[in-house]
């Protein structure tokens, strides 16, 4: 099947752009294959470190050096919903394993933040680095050399980025992503958005705004919006690191269980002991990585990934920017409409045809390459199936021919827009993106006065105080990762849709995050460089005229644009925001991060 040009284009230029730094990569994972899983060289009391508190039967066969080793990296604690199911994984894993004659051992722990925990908190000034955190402790999991392969458990919306960027690192070695699945839906999104303005707005109270939220996030599984972590999912899928149609199978369910102990055996068949051996490093290639970004647009994923693919293609080699992803989207259509891109849930989505319709839909259309390796087979086709748990045995059947719900997934010769939904802006005041796919076209340009803030409390105070009265763009710099690590800045979306509501012509422009649930209001985000860095954001001044294009992909001072870049940039006491909650400890990350259009990351 034919690709469509624009994807082909994108992939080669990714590929001649990365021709040096993946060859090094790739000539690094083959080095370390050829040294092997160093158990059977390993001095005896390296070994009976590495083995002392298995069971007598494991540590024989490790001893022996004849049993294959599998890994397995959790993110698992009970405080978060998404982690709490992986409680039971790692002995489901080890029994499963034992039935092909292997062994299982947890190499290690990964930290699991939630950013729905830490929204508008101090702690949120972590989550970003949380990412770079994460894939550290995966090469520390696996840096004992006990393993020929390994499992990855995580969900949300930094762990599964971190704990790809740590796999890639041990590239040479085989790995899938084992999901744990979305809680069932619960108070619809819509519903629980309501009452959130209502709150904003003084005409409800906590009572009830408690009552909401605990009844849209009330059960173990994954938030059921379309925001990061169920982005990670649709990734992990659409790039061959899942099972086909594991993303979205809620936790405690038969069919769940199935594809945990089917990932755990077939992770062991893809080692270097055997004949199809499928390293994680290989797996992830351009097509790879650009299947993942149509994947995004196609469904209107979150923007934090306009960060965390950009870095994940770094720790393969891999040289992808901005650019890419907005010819991707120009040229992808949307398929999805999950919310905040519309009502339904991702159990919605999944209930359509989920992700085996979406990846044949894709296919079809040439949107995706289909000529690529996966932990399941080669060939993206082999995805376009649903996950079933027929009779004790799982066995996958083909997605349906039509979407059962087709005002959530639509096939691609009838998509909701014709390009996917996020966008990058440009002009005098930088770089920045943009998701529209939530936006309404009349909302999608907006020329009006700035309003600067140097954190989203101030802007917090400015609405309840009743100072925007008119025609606002909202500008809230200060909030990059060199300045306080890029948190996000979720809690300013009620304010600014009731402005919306209103009748105003309303923006925001932040150099943070606004995460994978940005909403109806337009915010041009990640805006590059960051005031931190005197950028042209730190420049702008209240009544300063701006104009935000979101169908064109502008941004720009509007005015004497010589007299606005000779200002001298703002500057701001951040120290207040540098103690207290940890913060002190990441002095180095602040100092060593890289801007947001390279991933934001502090691994160069």
């Amino acid at each position: 099947m034919s690709v469509h040009k624009t994807i082909q284009a994108v992939t080669d230029r990714i590929a001649a752009r990365s021709e040096l730094t993946r060859r090094a990569y790739l000539d690094r994972i083959d080095h370390q294959k050829s040294q092997g899983v160093h158990r059977g060289t390993l001095s005896c009391g390296n070994l009976a470190h590495g083995f002392a508190a298995c069971a007598p039967a494991d540590k024989a066969q490790l001893a022996g050096n004849k049993a294959l080793n599998l890994g397995i990296v959790t993110s698992y604690n009970d405080m978060l919903s998404a982690h709490q199911p992986y409680a039971t994984y790692p002995d489901l894993i080890k029994a499963a394993v034992r039935e092909i004659g292997s062994t299982a051992q947890v190499a290690g722990g990964v930290p699991a933040m939630c950013d729905g925990v830490t929204q508008g908190q101090p702690g949120m000034d972590l989550s970003l680095f949380s990412r770079d955190v994460i894939a550290m402790a995966t090469a520390i999991a696996l840096s004992h050399n006990m393993f020929d392969a390994a499992v990855y458990l995580g969900i949300c919306d930094k762990i599964v980025p971190g704990l790809l960027i740590g796999a890639l690192t041990f590239g040479h070695l085989p790995g899938v992503f084992i999901p744990a699945g979305p809680m069932p839906s619960g108070l619809p999104n819509d519903e629980k958005a309501r009452v959130r303005q209502l709150f904003m707005e003084g005409k409800v109270g906590r009572p009830e705004l408690l009552e909401a939220e605990s009844k849209s996030y009330h059960s173990p599984g994954t938030c059921t919006f379309y925001g990061t972590a169920n982005s990670n999912q649709m990734l992990m899928e659409i790039m061959g690191l899942h099972l086909p149609g594991a993303s979205f199978v809620n936790p405690g369910t038969p069919l769940r269980d199935a594809l945990t102990r089917e990932a755990a055996k077939r992770v062991l068949a893809l080692s270097a002991e055997g004949n199809d051996y499928t390293p994680v490093g290989h797996i992830i290639d351009e097509k790879a990585i650009v299947n993942g970004l149509v994947g995004l647009h196609a469904t209107g994923g979150s923007t934090n990934h306009t960060l965390h693919l950009i870095a994940i293609a770094n720790a393969a080699g891999l040289q992808v920017t901005w650019d890419d992803m907005s010819d991707l989207s120009d040229a992808v259509p949307l398929l999805a409409r999950v919310y905040p891109n519309g009502i339904a849930d991702v159990n919605h989505f999944h209930a359509a045809g989920g992700m085996g319709f979406l990846i044949r839909e894709l296919l079809s259309g040439g949107f995706l390459h289909n000529d690529v390796k996966t932990v399941y087979g080669k060939g993206l086709e082999s995805y376009a199936v649903e996950a079933k748990y027929i009779d004790e045995k799982l066995s996958f059947e083909p997605a349906p021919a039509e979407s059962g719900l087709p005002k959530v997934l639509a096939p691609v010769s009838a998509p909701f827009a014709k390009s996917g939904g996020l966008k990058l802006l440009k002009g005098n005041l930088g770089k920045s993106v943009i998701k529209i796919s939530a936006v309404k076209p009349e909302h999608r340009l907006v020329e009006a006065p700035a309003r600067v803030f140097h954190s989203q409390a101030g802007l917090q105070e400015a609405f309840k105080a009743g100072e925007l009265t008119g025609d606002v763009i909202a500008v809230v710099r200060f909030s990059g990762p060199k300045a306080i690590g890029m948190p996000e800045l979720h809690k300013l979306t009620p304010a600014l849709g009731i402005l919306q509501d209103r009748g105003l012509k309303v923006a925001l422009i932040t150099d943070g995050r606004m995460s994978g649930a940005s909403g109806k209001v337009p915010a041009a985000i990640h805006m590059t460089p960051e005031a931190m860095d005197g950028g042209p954001i730190s420049k702008i001044r209240d009544g300063d005229i701006i104009r935000l294009d979101a169908e064109a992909g502008t941004i720009d001072f509007v005015g004497n644009e010589r007299e606005f870049l000779s200002r001298t940039p703002a500057t701001e006491d951040l120290r207040p925001e540098h103690e207290g909650m940890g913060r002190e400890l990441f002095a180095g990350f602040r100092s060593l991060v890289g801007p947001a259009d390279r991933g934001a990351s502090v691994f160069g």
